[in-house]
C-alpha cells in the first residue's frame, strides 16, 4: 500500500501563501484544465494527510462538503480505498451543513448524499461520522448546535476543511450577512441559494427554507482549507472572493484572513480573474491573435469607441503599450481587427455557393451540405440557433436535428397529468401503449421524492418529443430528418444522471456514421444547471474522435452554439449569423411550441427569464455589440465557434 499511494503524493500545486505575481489576488489559488484533474489532486492531498496522521498514530479530522463540487474528490478517495488500500479507520468527519427540516432517509438530504458518494464505500467507523441532524426539534436546536461545536473542539479541531462556494459567496450555508465570529447555527437560505438548489428538489417551492450550518469562525479555525469551484457560473463570485474586499456580504471573503487556504479552480471558474480576463493589466503578454482580439474588443467597450476610432493613446493608457510597440500603430491594429470581425459575419451558415470563400467562415463547397444539429434537450435547437436552423433548410441543405435526451425530467407533474387526463378521456380503456389511468393514479398519489414510474417518464418524454415535432415542422424540417437518441445516461428518473457510458457514445457514433455530415452543430453552452449539455458534448467529442479515420470526416466541421444559458464573447466568435426581424419572430414562435417549458421552467438556473426571452435578448445584444464596434447594424445575431477535434 505504501508504494502505491506514496508514489502519487507529489501534490502539484504550490503551498498556500505563495501567490501569483499579481497585485489583484488576495487568496492563493491554483487553476486546472478541468475538474477531474483538479479533484484527483485534492483527493491525493487528503489521502496524504490521512497517511501522515496514521504514521503518527493520530486521528485525522476532516470537514466535508456536499454539492456537485466535491463528488469527483469522493470518487477518487473511494477508488484509492478499493484499489490501493487507503484506510479511513483513523478518520473522523464533520459535515458542514444539512437542510432543515430534513429526514436522513430523504434522497435530498446531505446524510443520504454523503453515504451514497463516500461513506458506504469506505471503512470509516460509523461512530466517527458526524452530519448535522435535520430532525432535531426546533426548541432543542441551539443546544444541539453548541454540542456540535464542542465535539469538533474535543477531537482537536478540523485538520482539513473541504469547501465549495455558492453564487451568493456562501461557504457551508453561511449566507450574506453572516458574521466572522458565527458558530454552528440554523440559518435562513438566500433566495439565490434556493434557486440554485431548485433543480435537485423539482422546483423552488420544494426547497427547504432553512439549514443547519457550521459557522464562519468554525471553518476559519481549520488548520487547512481547500475550496473548490467549477464552471462559468462560479466565475463572478470567485473573482469577488479572491480580489474583492472582505465583507459579510460575501462570506467567502473571510477566507482571506486564513493563512493556509487554497482555492482549486477549473479554467471556467477562474475566467473572470484579472490575470485571465485582462492579463495585459497584470504584466507583459504573449500576444496571440485570440488575445489581441480579446484585448481590442475590451478596449472598445472600456473607452466606448468603435474599433476604427481607437488611438495610440487609448492603447498606451490601458496597459497595451507592448502590443502597440509590437504592431507599430493603432491604425494597423484597428484595421486588422475590423477585418477579423467583418469576416465572421455571414448570412450563409452552410457556405455561399459559387463565390469566393477565402474570407468567409464556411466553405462554399459542397453547395448542398449534410448537416447534423445536435440538441441535448428537445428545445436547445430552436432556443440557441433557431434562425440559423431555418436558414440552413431554406438554403437547400440536408439538415437533420438529433435530440440527445428525452428531456422528461423537465416536465412538471401537473403538465403530465393534464396530458394523461386528456388522453384517458379520448381513448378510454383502448390504449395499448400507455395505461393513462395508471399514470393518473400514480401522479395523484405521488409521494415526496418518489421517482416517476416508467410509464410516467414515457409520457413526459412523449410530451417533449411532440413539442419538438411541432417546432421543427414550423421551421420547415421534414419529419424523417428528426431523430431521437434517448441516450441511456439520462434515463434515471432522477435529476442526477449516470456517467456517460460506451452505449451513449455508440448511439452518437451510429447517427454520425449514418448521415456522414459536412457540418455538425452542437451545444457548447455548459452552464445548464445539472450538466446535461456537458455530458452530451463529451459524447459527441468521443464519437468524432472514434470516427476520425473515416474518409468523410475529413470534410466535417464542428460548430458550437450557445444561447440558452450564456453567449460567446465577441472575440470568441468564428461565425456570426444575422437575423432579420421576421427571423427573430420565427425563432420565438418555434421556441413557444415547447409549451411544457414555458411559464414554469423547472431548471432555469440563475436566469429568471423564459427561454425565448433570454435567447432573444442575447441575440439582440450580440448584434448591438457588433454595431458598437463599428460593424453593420442588425436586428439580432446568432453566434458560433468552430471547434477542432
Amino acid at each position: 500500500m505504501k508504494n502505491a499511494l506514496e508514489s502519487k503524493r507529489d501534490i502539484s500545486y504550490q503551498s498556500a501563501g505563495k501567490f501569483e505575481e499579481t497585485r489583484f489576488e488576495k487568496i492563493h489559488n491554483e487553476i486546472f484544465k478541468n475538474s477531474i484533474e483538479a479533484s484527483i489532486i485534492v483527493a491525493q492531498e487528503i489521502a496524504q494527510l490521512i497517511l501522515s496522521k496514521k504514521a503518527e498514530n493520530k486521528m485525522c479530522v476532516l470537514g466535508l462538503a456536499t454539492g456537485s463540487s466535491p463528488i469527483k474528490v469522493y470518487d477518487e478517495l473511494v477508488r484509492m480505498h478499493k484499489e490501493e488500500g487507503l484506510s479511513f479507520s483513523n478518520v473522523i468527519t464533520f459535515n458542514l451543513d444539512e437542510y432543515y427540516p430534513m429526514n436522513k432517509e430523504n434522497n435530498q438530504s446531505y446524510h443520504y448524499f454523503m453515504h451514497q458518494h463516500l461513506f458506504n464505500h469506505i471503512d470509516i467507523k460509523p461512530e466517527n461520522i458526524n452530519i448535522p441532524d435535520g430532525t432535531v426539534a426546533l426548541e432543542n436546536l441551539n443546544e444541539y448546535c453548541n454540542n456540535y461545536e464542542a465535539k469538533i473542539k474535543s477531537v482537536g479541531g478540523l485538520d482539513f476543511q473541504l469547501l465549495g462556494i455558492g453564487r451568493t459567496g456562501h461557504v457551508g450555508f453561511n449566507e450574506p450577512g453572516s458574521h466572522i465570529n458565527s458558530g454552528t447555527r440554523i440559518i435562513t437560505l438566500d433566495h439565490i441559494t434556493k434557486v440554485d438548489a431548485s433543480s435537485d428538489f423539482n422546483g423552488i417551492d420544494n426547497v427547504p427554507k432553512r439549514a443547519i450550518t457550521m459557522g464562519v469562525s468554525t471553518i476559519l479555525r481549520s488548520k487547512r482549507i481547500v475550496l473548490m469551484a467549477w464552471g462559468q457560473n462560479k466565475a463572478d463570485i470567485i473573482k469577488r472572493t479572491i480580489q474583492g474586499d472582505i465583507s459579510s456580504e460575501v462570506p467567502a471573503t473571510f477566507l482571506q484572513n486564513h493563512t493556509n487556504t487554497t482555492f482549486v479552480l477549473d479554467q471556467h471558474a477562474a475566467s473572470e480573474l484579472t490575470r485571465f480576463k485582462t492579463p495585459w493589466l497584470v504584466g507583459e503578454c504573449i500576444w496571440t491573435q485570440e488575445l489581441k482580439s480579446k484585448a481590442i474588443v475590451w478596449l472598445c467597450q472600456k473607452t466606448k469607441q468603435s474599433i476604427l476610432k481607437l488611438t495610440d493613446r487609448d492603447y498606451n493608457n490601458n496597459g497595451m503599450s507592448d502590443l502597440l510597440a509590437q504592431e507599430g500603430s493603432a491604425y494597423d491594429l484597428n484595421i486588422n481587427m475590423f477585418n477579423v470581425l467583418q469576416h465572421t459575419i455571414t448570412g450563409w451558415p452552410g457556405g455561399k455557393p459559387n463565390t469566393d470563400d477565402s474570407h468567409r467562415p464556411e466553405r462554399a463547397n459542397p453547395a448542398k451540405k449534410r448537416v447534423i444539429l445536435f440538441s441535448p434537450h428537445p428545445d436547445d435547437d430552436v432556443i440557441s440557433m433557431g434562425g440559423t436552423f431555418s436558414k440552413l433548410i431554406k438554403q437547400g441543405h440536408d439538415v437533420h436535428v438529433v435530440y440527445q435526451t428525452s428531456g422528461n425530467i423537465a416536465v412538471t407533474d401537473d403538465e403530465a397529468l393534464k396530458f394523461a387526463e386528456v388522453c384517458n378521456d379520448f381513448v378510454g380503456d383502448d390504449s395499448s401503449k400507455i395505461n393513462f389511468k395508471a399514470v393518473i393514479d400514480f401522479l395523484n398519489n405521488k409521494s415526496e421524492n418518489e421517482v416517476d414510474s416508467v410509464e410516467v417518464r414515457r409520457l413526459k418524454g412523449l410530451i417533449r418529443r411532440r413539442e419538438s415535432y411541432g417546432a421543427t415542422r414550423y421551421i420547415g424540417l421534414k419529419n424523417e430528418n428528426i431523430h431521437f437518441l434517448d441516450m441511456p445516461f439520462y434515463e434515471t428518473g432522477h435529476v442526477k444522471k449516470k456517467p456517460i457510458g460506451p452505449e451513449d457514445i455508440e448511439i452518437v457514433k451510429e447517427i454520425i456514421s449514418r448521415i456522414k455530415p459536412h457540418q455538425v452543430f452542437a451545444a457548447g453552452d455548459l452552464a445548464d444547471p445539472h450538466g446535461t449539455h456537458e455530458v452530451c458534448l463529451n459524447a459527441i467529442y468521443a464519437a468524432l474522435a472514434a470516427l476520425k479515420s473515416e474518409p468523410y470526416m475529413n470534410d466535417c466541421w464542428l460548430w458550437l452554439y450557445r444561447g440558452a444559458w450564456h453567449e460567446w464573447d465577441i472575440h470568441e466568435i468564428d461565425m456570426a449569423v444575422p437575423l432579420s426581424p421576421d427571423e427573430v419572430l420565427l425563432k420565438r414562435n418555434a421556441i413557444l411550441y415547447h409549451q411544457s417549458q414555458k411559464d414554469r421552467v423547472m431548471f432555469q438556473g440563475n436566469d429568471s427569464r423564459e427561454f425565448w426571452v433570454r435567447a432573444e435578448d442575447r441575440n439582440k445584444n450580440t448584434a448591438k455589440l457588433y454595431d458598437e464596434l463599428g460593424l453593420a447594424e442588425y436586428e439580432a445575431i446568432e453566434a458560433f465557434k468552430r471547434f477542432p477535434y
